[in-house]
């Protein structure tokens, strides 16, 4: 008797079972595999899936089952890869349709352009040997490695029996030590191996052309896929495809990448690995490098996380020798690290009114310190580095008659208002949250007063003071508004790198990786910003903040010589992390910050989860909230090892128009806290179409190890 081939299929939809379909052999060329990328018919249009499960029967009947459409002209996903993504559904309390699924290119979920891909590929293939090959920079062989370096590799590389092996290594280095052309010399011996490959994240797309130029140093025979959000969808669908075969020996990404297939991975390195951009904040809520060390494990393949200012939860095992350490104190030249100077912004003999230094008539931007010490780096012919976390020109427009300031109408904060040409031809008001464009007003919209004043400062409004302070001084300013394209920032940086620069303003994107050979001096203006707020981790943030930006100062020196001045602007300069950062003491801070955990029951000593909930009203999202958790207390999945707290307002409580709540779950013990989740994800499933309630139309979320509260 004939039998059926009936494949089960998931696809990109909140709901957690997947759909049994017909396969054709014949019409689509071959038997199914677990893994195959096909186009199913789903509700009343065509959706894009992947096979998990073929069999011969169904428990639905057989005659009613739709068939597949078509299979898409790739392999099926390896298996690893499939595990990984299982893990990651399970773990992070999503379906698994919408887990996969959003983790392949756009180029391959779009069933009309199959036929033509071959093509594609191969002329992107002839592309790329006709192309000029790619600038690269840096190249630093195991030779030229100083002593601390050749150890640090020596360590890496012990004995070859490991390199099968799972091992998390953390490679703890002082700015400017060489850790890139460690991890870069160690990965060139796992290399050798023609079919080996590897996988290196960087937190930030800005990381990715330079880092690009470095590893092409060092493997110009390699090929190298590039995957981030800033590439077209061509090049990236053509770069996952290269991953996805084992054709690309190196795959180079940000978060994104830490789900691609790669059926031959034997390495994995996440650089700046304390990055809080590695943690995705829409859809599956995923950390890239906890998946990353996870997949490390399910391979038996070594991982490096790599940073200065390692994250608490890293640093701590690798204190208890869960992880391997290996450590670089010294600047990779012998310069020294920077000197550290903290400016008491309450003392009034800091402030500063341009044109008149001994004097001071008025409030400035810039404190008179500061000023004195830039003048000295231009005169020195050194380049200066200023970071202010606020792009635009003033966080709030205000009016000093009625008090009425810049709200956006759709969220419960401010628009910032930008200056002409930053996001259009005229100044204008914008919010940073759900992109909100208005012009600005002629007059208050309240009273009608025509003098409507710009309050605080922004990069523009810093860089405006700068040119009026020091007008023969080249000025650039470095934010997501004077970069819109990865080409955009690239071309940035490079003017820096080439010295076309004296002064550069911008925002933490300044600040992270970039290797800086003529920066004398590095400033934060504004610090306190980010030092007192509601989230547990701000202090740690601001800590790791400042060690970056602190390390782009001086970092060409040879031995012995100055590793440049950082000036730090502080109304608290008493505070634990800037006395920390005085010492450049990394270690004495993070076990004060562990003390101050461990006494708090706080991550790492404990386990957390948010429940998020979304609504027309706050008192809607506050009332589903309160009503799950008194289902949790009935259905018994409150226990005494789970500790559900009340639910209360998001720090930013209206986005789009939509009012948003949180509900914190909380456990010394991960596995009960799994069980809890799972619980509570079928409780509100019971009543939900996908992630949206039936009765009250509440839109629900559930965030695994969130971190900001």
């Amino acid at each position: 008797m004939f039998k059926p081939i009936v494949v089960q299929v998931v696809v990109d939809k909140p709901l957690a079972q997947g759909f049994d379909y017909l396969w054709d052999a014949e019409k689509l060329g071959g038997l199914p595999k677990i893994g195959h990328v096909v186009e199913v018919p789903f509700a009343r249009s065509d959706s894009i899936g992947l096979v998990i499960k073929v069999s011969d029967h169904s428990d639905y009947e057989i005659e009613k089952l739709k068939s597949v459409n078509r299979l898409a002209p790739l392999p099926p996903l390896d298996v690893a890869s499939l595990r990984l993504m299982n893990f990651a559904s399970q773990y992070y309390v999503h379906a698994l349709g919408e887990t996969i699924l959003p983790t392949i290119p756009q180029m391959w979920k779009k069933a009309e352009n199959w036929e033509n891909i071959p093509k594609k590929l191969a002329s992107a293939e002839k592309k790329k040997s006709k192309a000029a090959t790619l600038a690269s920079e840096g190249l630093i062989t195991e030779a030229q490695l100083n002593s601390d370096q050749k150890n640090a590799l020596q360590e890496l590389l012990a004995d070859g029996k490991k390199e099968n092996q799972f091992r998390v290594i953390l490679l703890q280095g002082q700015t400017g030590s060489g850790k890139t052309a460690v991890f870069l010399n160690w990965l060139a011996s796992i290399l050798k191996d023609e079919s080996a490959q590897v996988l290196l994240l960087v937190p930030e797309i800005n990381l990715t052309p330079q880092l690009e130029r470095r590893v092409r140093a060092y493997f110009p025979d390699k090929k190298m896929a590039v995957l981030h959000s800033g590439i077209s969808e061509k090049k990236r669908g053509i770069a996952w495809f290269e991953a996805m075969t084992g054709s690309a020996q190196i795959i180079l990404g940000t978060r994104l990448a830490a789900l691609t297939p790669m059926p031959s991975l034997k390495a994995i390195v996440v650089d700046e690995e304390h990055d809080s951009s590695y943690k995705q904040q829409e859809g599956t809520r995923y950390s890239a490098r906890d998946l990353a060390i996870w997949r490390a494990h399910d391979q038996t393949i070594p991982i490096l996380l790599s940073s200065a200012t390692p994250s608490l939860e890293t640093w701590q095992a690798a204190q208890s020798q869960r992880y391997e350490y290996i450590r670089l104190d010294q600047r990779a030249q012998g310069a020294s690290l920077p000197r550290v100077h903290l400016i008491d912004t309450r003392n009034p003999q800091n402030q500063f009114s341009p044109g008149d230094e001994k004097a001071p008539k008025q409030k400035s931007l810039i404190t008179k310190t500061l000023s004195n010490a830039i003048t000295s780096a231009l005169k020195e012919k050194k380049q200066s580095l200023i970071l202010i976390n606020r792009r635009g020109y003033a966080p709030v427009l205000s009016c000093a008659a009625c008090n009425w300031l810049s709200k956006c109408t759709q969220c419960s904060t401010y628009t910032v208002m930008h200056k002409a040409g930053a996001l259009g031809k005229r100044s204008i008001l914008s919010c940073h949250h759900c992109g909100l464009l208005k012009s600005i007003p002629q007059f208050c919209p309240d009273c009608g007063n025509a003098d409507l004043k710009p309050l605080g400062h922004g990069t523009q409004k810093i860089e405006d003071a700068i040119e009026e302070m020091w007008p023969q001084a080249r000025v650039l300013r470095v934010d997501t508004d004077s970069s819109r394209k990865s080409k955009g920032a690239e071309t940035l940086f490079q003017e820096i790198h080439d010295g076309n620069v004296d002064i550069v303003v911008g925002t933490q994107m300044i600040a992270k990786g970039h290797d800086y050979q003529n920066i004398g001096l590095v400033a934060v203006l504004d610090a306190d910003s980010r030092l007192y707020s509601a989230d547990f981790r701000a202090a740690e943030r601001l800590f790791a903040q400042l060690v970056q930006v602190a390390g782009r100062a001086g970092r060409s020196g040879v031995g012995g010589e100055a590793g440049g001045d950082i000036y730090i602007e502080t109304q608290y300069p008493e505070s634990p992390v800037y006395q920390y950062l005085l010492r450049h003491d990394i270690d004495g801070f993070l076990a004060f910050t562990a003390s101050e955990r461990a006494e708090s029951k706080l991550p790492p000593y404990s386990y957390q989860a948010l429940i998020h909930a979304e609504a027309k009203s706050l008192e809607k999202a506050i009332q589903f909230l309160n009503e799950l958790k008194i289902r949790m207390k009935t259905r018994g999945i409150v226990t005494k090892e789970l500790k559900v707290y009340d639910p209360v307002p998001k720090p930013v409580m209206r986005v789009a128009g939509a009012e948003r709540a949180q509900l914190l779950i909380e456990s010394a013990n991960r596995k009960a806290l799994q069980e809890a989740l799972e619980m509570v994800d079928q409780e509100l499933r019971q009543d939900s179409q996908g992630r949206i309630s039936k009765t009250s139309r509440i839109r629900w979320l559930i965030e695994r190890d969130p971190i900001a509260i």
